[in-house]
């Protein structure tokens, strides 16, 4: 066999691991490390002496990963990002949002659900991580749901997909993880993220507006705040935006000039400031330990995942596969923007069994290279670009619609992480309850993403004026 019969036997190996419940992090740490030992001795020619200087050349290859590749910078931002969402909750933000989300929204058909949504949407900008939100709103939304009569399946199908915009708006962990793998700017894809995050919600807030006008006795709404009631609303949940607001001028400068500081420095401020604003509002040791004791427990998953993943994507360096796919893709006679689909759909149907992050880290090293020289390489100016956007443009829309397509995954059966983490926190919804319920917003991810295939500058107008 040569690599690349080789990287396709491995991987072919990954894909089997998973689909038998194996962790993403030791099926692919395990398949890198099958897949080096494997290519090294190929090329010794299979004899039986040198099976063992294979091995341990393949052992050194994978011992380099974790430190050379997790000691980035760039990385510290998750666990920042995780732990601003933490402390918001402890400090009692999130309920101050939904309670202002409430009173300005709830009375429009479906109201408390849409106002669900945009409480998630504001939650997302201080928290990069998609479980945290939905565990923080399956306890504060939808108990007020239930109580004027929404089905529960549909309640907690809200609070699942709106806790996907956490994956977009900034502050986001996956599109940290997108930067640092295909290697582009943080400060710009988390910008970019921003107007496709709020996008999204929208188009959540239609759909359900929409089953309310259309189905009787649905999502009834919400009357009788006054006007001063709303605005007296607004003071306890400004913090999120000031937060947000802290967040966005230190990484970028919106008066011109260099930028304050690094997205990591603009993270620790964040975090910082999510502190002092969770002690003033009565936050103590107790509640203080169970953040940052959450905190660790997502972090450390997180770059369990990244440490495996990582050891598969050195192998597939050695096998050459992501230059081959690369190769076969610019080959096909198809449109560009024909296969591009092809791509999204097949991140459609491997997220029923992978979830969001290790789906990115394992499959963006092989097809990001491939999309890329499908628009004309990376260098690539607009006018001659398949995309009709230069090749760093290109590489922030791309990153865009494969995270929405993570987005897409926390919610399909039969691992949508969110629907387990909602059915985890309410003992009376079971994992089938809350993915019947999710079942609609499968309709609305759809159209945002055909949405943003179609108008890229809703993704690229943002950070084009960086």
């Amino acid at each position: 066999m040569d690599s690349i019969e080789i990287g396709l036997v491995v991987t072919g190996g990954l894909l089997v691991f998973v689909i038998l419940g194996m962790r993403v992090a030791f099926a692919a740490g395990l398949a890198g490390m099958i897949g080096l030992i494997w290519i090294f001795w190929a090329r010794k020619g299979y004899a039986p002496d040198d099976f063992g200087w294979a091995l341990t050349v393949a052992v050194k290859t994978a011992g380099q990963v974790p430190h050379s590749k997790v000691s980035s910078q760039a990385l510290s931002l998750i666990p920042t990002f995780i732990l601003i969402g933490y402390l918001a909750y402890y400090a009692g933000l999130t309920r101050a949002l939904f309670e202002a989300a409430k009173r300005w929204l709830a009375w429009v058909p479906g109201g408390l659900a849409v106002s669900t949504v945009f409480a998630t949407a504001g939650f997302a900008a201080v928290s990069g991580a998609s479980v945290a939100t939905s565990a923080v709103f399956a306890r504060i939304a939808i108990p007020e749901m239930l109580a004027i009569g929404y089905d529960k399946r549909f309640a907690a199908g809200v609070v699942a997909a709106g806790g996907t915009l956490a994956s977009l708006i900034p502050p986001s962990a996956i599109l940290v993880i997108y930067a640092i793998i295909v290697e582009q700017d943080v400060g710009k894809l988390l910008l970019a993220g921003f107007i496709p995050g709020m996008f999204s919600a929208v188009i959540y807030a239609m759909l359900i507006v929409g089953m309310a006008l259309t189905i009787k006795g649905f999502g009834p709404p919400v009357r009788g705040f006054t006007w001063g009631q709303r605005f007296a609303a607004l003071p306890a949940a400004l913090p999120i935006v000031f937060v947000v607001i802290t967040i966005i001028f230190f990484v970028y400068n919106p008066f011109g000039g260099d930028a304050w500081g690094t997205p990591t420095e603009g993270g620790a401020i964040g975090a910082f400031v999510v502190f002092l604003m969770a002690m003033y509002r009565g936050m103590r040791w107790p509640q203080l330990r169970d953040a940052l004791l959450e905190t660790a427990k997502l972090s450390t998953m997180i770059f369990t995942i990244i440490w495996g993943v990582l050891i598969y994507v050195r192998f597939l360096g050695f096998a050459d596969l992501p230059g081959a796919f690369a190769d076969w893709i610019t080959s096909l006679t198809m449109s560009p923007m024909l296969i591009l689909v092809c791509i999204l759909l097949a991140y459609a149907v491997l997220g029923m069994f992978m979830d969001a992050i290790g789906m990115l880290l394992l499959t963006l090293p092989v097809v990001y290279p491939a999309v890329m020289a499908l628009n004309g390489g990376p260098l690539v100016a607009a006018e001659d670009a398949a995309f009709g956007m230069s090749g760093p443009m290109c590489a922030i829309w791309f990153g865009i619609l494969v995270v929405k397509m993570a987005e897409f995954c926390l919610i399909t059966p039969p691992i949508g992480l969110n629907c387990f983490v909602v059915a985890g926190v309410r003992d009376d919804l079971s994992v089938q309850d809350v993915f019947r319920g999710v079942t609609p917003f499968f309709i609305a991810d759809a159209i945002t993403i055909g949405l943003l295939v179609a108008f890229p500058a809703i993704v690229l107008w943002l950070p084009s004026q960086v």
